[in-house]
């Protein structure tokens, strides 16, 4: 159990102790409900928030932006995207620094009944840092974004579904023992905000482009004198299940990707960074993002101290000697005069 925390820690130790009675408990709410169909419906959940699915979900969203009828969805799940993504993974990652349950509770006597559970959802892994739930946040600022244009719509009766399936990859992120549950808390509310900007952006982007004649025109049903039908939403339809499809299949086979080789403090079971030109294996060895930049910044460091050490060796070898000539030039000078 966490009961000291050293001043040098980061916000993310400060989290593990200060919510780690809550964050065991839920943890064990979700590890007795463990079967292999739940496992199988969380897999399916949390695909819905990885970046296989999300990404092929903006460039649908950039699409539908060229449509007048659609325009507003695709501008605010854009917009919704992109606040989502600095808040969580370039503000709230670097400044927070929580490393994943399934590494940090191996010093704390929870372990023992955790790796049961870890280990029976599958051994997922990622390969950063843990605050905020990065698939929460998409999961909730694409579904808030929808469910408001939705509403904004008149279409209420469809509204809920957004929302209740990022309920579903919030609460598998936990199931799956790869977040701690405040993590998801904090993606969820991350989400939430993300989504509202996301759907006032797309508001007043209308607004703007209602007014300027040269961007109205920017639409595929003028330029191509398209209509949108419902085949349309059909043939959207199938490809966001293909997609999700995709997602929901490379996550079946994460389990065999191989681990960070880190084991200082704990045995890291990050996903570890193999075949990237960004990250090449360090002394033969592969590891996850998080401890690769750590080992580099060491070898930086280190490189750098024994650099000055050689140079201070060698000014404290310099011979006496050195500085004669000028005391003899100096002695001849006064000879001279």
């Amino acid at each position: 159990m966490f009961n000291i925390i050293p001043l040098a820690a980061t916000i993310g130790d400060k989290l593990d102790a200060s919510f780690f009675g809550l964050d065991t408990a839920i943890f064990s709410f979700f590890g007795s409900m463990q079967n292999s169909v739940l496992t199988i419906i969380a897999k399916l959940f949390t695909s819905m928030g990885d970046e296989d699915f999300i990404i092929p979900v903006a460039v649908l969203a950039l699409l539908l932006c060229l449509f007048k009828k659609t325009r507003k969805y695709g501008i605010a799940v854009l917009s919704a995207v992109a606040i989502g993504t600095i808040i969580t993974n370039l503000a709230l990652k670097p400044m927070v620094l929580r490393v994943r349950p399934y590494n940090t509770l191996q010093m704390t006597d929870f372990w023992a009944q955790f790796k049961n559970w870890y280990a029976g959802v599958g051994s997922l892994s990622e390969s950063d840092y843990s605050f905020p739930s990065g698939h929460t946040t998409s999961a909730f600022e694409v579904a808030v974004a929808v469910c408001l244009c939705l509403i904004s719509d008149k279409k209420g009766k469809f509204a809920w579904i957004p929302p209740v399936l990022a309920l579903g990859t919030a609460c598998s992120r936990i199931y799956l023992m790869v977040h701690y549950p405040t993590d998801v808390i904090a993606g969820a509310c991350a989400g939430i905000l993300a989504g509202i900007c996301g759907f006032l952006i797309s508001k007043l982007a209308l607004v703007i482009i209602g007014k300027v004649k040269a961007l109205d025109r920017i639409c595929l049903e003028e330029l191509f004198h398209l209509k949108i039908t419902k085949a349309f939403y059909i043939v959207l339809a199938v490809v966001l299940v293909c997609d999700i499809g995709v997602a929901f299949g490379k996550l079946m086979t994460e389990s065999d990707e191989v681990k960070c080789a880190y084991s200082e403090e704990y045995v890291c079971n990050n996903k570890a960074r193999i075949g990237e030109d960004k990250y090449p294996p360090i002394g033969g060895k592969n590891y996850c993002k998080i401890h690769w930049k750590q080992l580099t910044a060491e070898g930086q460091g280190t490189g750098e101290q024994e650099a000055d050490e050689e140079v201070t060796n060698e000014t404290e070898t310099l011979p006496v000697t050195e500085a004669q000539p000028a005391e003899e030039t100096e002695a001849e000078t006064n000879a001279a005069a």
